[in-house]
This record gives structure tokens, sequence and C-alpha cells, in this order.
């Protein structure tokens, strides 16, 4: 991974941008007007997030770490915000209702279709790969269940990628990686050599990737029409959608995403995820997302007891995942969320159980694939602060 220095040695056209960047006050001005006004502070409901912190968060944007960030916060108050810009070029201010890339959150729609159709009696979580996608794994697997790969324990390897980092990645990205051939590379390199399904929780898109090869045989349907149908239009998410295709576009109005590359901060926003597919190819909002979480958790999406997979943690060493969701300890309150990393884009979907919490973001951070806990501590974590 490239060094990411700050605006001294980028490009001259670039740099000249970003020094360009604090004559887009408007864009900082814009919350410290409102929902980050001294006043907005003050009045903050003593019950809800922390106001003062969030508009620390965002305070200062744009700068070295992103270009800008949209804040939901619900719950026991609520709150929203967003700073920085449109884009480094113009300075235009950053739209609160911007499309973003949401990454692997894309993977608690995969995994509510799923269990929609175990509701349904469609499948069985405890049904393997091998009666369902027969010949997908060879003979050298041992029986993988529907379970083992909502919950990262399928033992499945990593697949095929067109680079492991933006860096690499970044002279592939109009190029085209089937879901297919993701998972026939993991297939290639066999079964997890250390433990049997079942018995070590990985984390991976691969898992997610079978799933949604499942979802398609299963229903005789394409994926991305299954969650429009079963999730996005029941739901309200009119903004909400899967790329056609290799399309590379976010379509509809958005913030640019960038990131460090070879000491140049480079526009990432185009970019094909077809490869993602049900494990990371979403775009959405952060109000269709919050519309999500919120009616995941109400038992609006997938019925009991079904739902409590999402919520079940599988008893082995080390795991913290359900079914797409994690689980995290902060400041003494348990919250189940998903983080979602795109070039460009940063996404968490956050909440605690009874939903007196919630929070969704995204950040167009110029390092989304990297640190990602520092940006959810920056962003996110103040929303728990109380």
């Amino acid at each position: 991974m490239a060094v990411r220095p700050f605006p001294a040695l980028v490009t001259s056209a670039l740099a000249l941008a970003l020094t360009a960047l604090p004559l887009a006050g408007t864009a900082s001005a814009r919350p410290a007007s409102s929902s980050c006004s001294a006043r907005a502070i003050e009045a903050a409901d003593p019950d809800g997030p922390d106001v003062a912190a969030l508009c620390a968060a965002l305070k200062g944007l744009p700068d070295r770490d992103a270009t800008s960030a949209l804040i939901r916060v619900g719950g026991k108050g609520s709150w929203h915000g967003a700073a920085g810009v449109r884009d480094i070029r113009s300075g235009a201010p950053a739209l609160e209702d911007a499309r973003f890339r949401a990454g692997s959150t894309t993977k608690i729609v995969t995994a509510a279709i799923v269990l929609q159709l175990a509701a349904e009696g469609r499948i069985s979580l405890d049904g393997t790969m091998q009666h369902y996608l027969p010949g997908l794994l060879t003979d050298d697997f041992a029986p993988v269940t529907v379970r083992q790969l909502l919950n990262f324990t399928s033992g499945l390897q990593p697949g095929a990628s067109l680079g492991d980092d933006v860096d690499t990645g970044y002279a592939h990205r109009f190029e085209t990686l089937s879901p297919r051939e993701v998972v026939a590379a993991s297939v290639a390199k066999g079964p997890d050599p250390e433990h049997a399904p079942g018995e070590f929780q990985r984390y991976g898109n691969i898992h997610y990737t079978v799933l949604g090869l499942l979802i398609e045989k299963v229903t005789g349907d394409t994926y991305a029409h299954q969650a429009a149908v079963r999730i996005f239009r029941p739901l309200g998410m009119r903004h909400t959608s899967f790329p056609a295709g290799p399309d590379p576009r976010i379509h509809g109005p958005h913030n640019r995403g960038y990131d460090w590359i070879d000491g140049r901060l480079v526009d990432v926003t185009e970019w094909n995820m077809s490869d993602r597919f049900a494990a990371g190819d979403l775009i959405s909002t952060t109000a269709d997302m919050e519309r999500l979480l919120v009616a995941l958790f109400r038992g609006r999406v997938v019925p009991e007891p079904q739902l409590r997979e999402m919520f079940t943690v599988p008893d082995v060493e080390g795991a913290t995942m359900g079914a797409a969701l994690e689980r995290f300890e902060l400041n003494g309150q348990v919250v189940w969320g998903k983080t979602g990393s795109r070039p460009g884009y940063h996404t968490v979907v956050a909440a605690t159980r009874d939903l007196s919490r919630t929070v969704v973001y995204s950040v167009a951070s110029t390092d989304a694939k990297g640190d990602g806990l520092a940006i959810a501590q920056r962003f996110a974590f103040p929303a728990f602060n109380r």
C-alpha cells in the first residue's frame, strides 16, 4: 500500500483544487448554521445523541481523511448532519441525500432474503450447498450449510479478486469478474486446511457470493430483482438499487469518492463492482439504510424465529458475527451493526437491539479500504456516547 501524503505531494492540478477547498466554506458552514449551530447543540436532548461530539467529527471537512460525511442518528432523539464537498474541483457543498456505494452492508440485504426464503420453507438453514447448488463445490468439501455461510463459518477460502487493495485494483476498475468466477477460484483452493465447516469464523465476501447464487437458484430470478421486490419496494427504499451488471457509475445525485494512489488524490467514483455481487454491490442513501435498519430490527423484514439468526453469534472461539450483523460493546451498550467499504466510500449501519439508538453514515473516505475502525470511531461512536 502506498504511503498517503497530504496535498504537498499531490500533482499541481489536484493540489490547487485542494488548496481551494476552504473557498467551499458553505459546505462546512451548513451544519454550523443548522444541526451543528450553537443553539442546536445547546438544545440537544440530554437523553439523545452527543450532538457536540458528532459536530466535532464533521468539523474541518474536507480534510486529508475524508472529503465529505453524511450522518443520521435515531432512537431517543434524532439528529442528522452533513459536511464537506460534493467534489474537490468545484468545492460545492456535499449533498446530504447523496447516493453512495454501501459496500458490505449489502450483506444485510442478502441475509434478509435468505432468511425470508427459510421462513417460506423454500430452503432449510441446515440444508447444504451440495444439495441446493450441486456441482458448485468439489468432492473435497465437507457439507457446507446455509447457516454456516450466513455466519461466516463455511470454511470456504477467499475467491478471485481484481485487486486486494485500491492501489492495485484501480487499473482493473472497468473489468468484469463474474460471481461464478469468484467462487470457482475459491473452490480451486480447496477447503480450509485447518478448520472444518462450523469450527471457525472467518469474515469474507465469498460466503455471501455463494448465498447470492443460492438465492438465484431457489427463486429462478436475479438477485437484484429479488432484493427490489422483497425489500426495497416494500420498505419504500426508492433510492436504493444495484448497478446494471458492470455499469461503473452511480446514477442520481452523489458525492464523488477519492483515494490516495501513488501519492495522488484520485477520483475513484466510477468503478465496476459486479464481482462484489451479493456481498457488496449495493448503492443507497443514509435515509434508505436507516429505513432498512429500523424495519429489520422491528421484525418487518425477517420474521421470528429466523430473525434471531442475525443476532446469534456461533459458539466458536473468537466469533463476533451472526448472520451479517456484528456484535459490539460501546460504553456499556451492546450494539449490532455492519460496516461497508468500497473505494472512496465507507459506510456504517448500527443500532442497539431495542432501537434506542441508531446510526447510519456514509463517509467519502480517502482511505476507505484502510483503517475502518478509525473512521467509525470518529463518525459513528459519538452516537453511543450516552
